[in-house]
C-alpha cells in the first residue's frame, strides 16, 4: 500500500511551533518530529517562553549543519527562534 507524500502548505514556508501549548513530558519529542517533517527550504518559527539552551544543543547534536537556528526575538519570557531545514 503506497502512502500519499505529506503536503506543506504554507505559501511561505514558515510553520508554527508554539511550545508553551505542548505538555513539558511531549516538548521535546513534539519538536523534533516537527524537524523531521520539514523538507529543505521550510522553517520552523518555534515560541517559547524560557530560552531553550539544552534543546538547542540537542537539535545541533542531532541535525548538525541540517538545520539552521535563529533568534528572532530573545526577551526573558518571549522567545522566538526560526530553525530552517537546509
Amino acid at each position: 500500500m503506497a502512502t500519499a507524500p505529506h503536503l506543506h502548505l504554507s505559501p511561505d514556508a514558515i510553520y508554527p511551533f508554539d511550545a508553551r501549548g505542548v505538555a513539558k513530558r511531549f516538548r521535546h519529542a513534539a519538536i523534533f518530529g516537527a524537524l523531521d517533517a520539514l523538507n529543505p527550504g521550510e522553517t520552523m518559527r518555534f515560541v517559547n517562553d524560557h530560552d531553550p539552551l539544552p534543546l538547542l544543543e540537542q537539535v545541533d547534536l542531532r541535525y548538525g549543519k541540517t538545520v539552521t537556528i535563529r533568534y528572532l526575538q530573545r526577551e526573558p519570557g518571549a522567545i522566538v527562534i526560526d530553525f530552517a531545514k537546509i
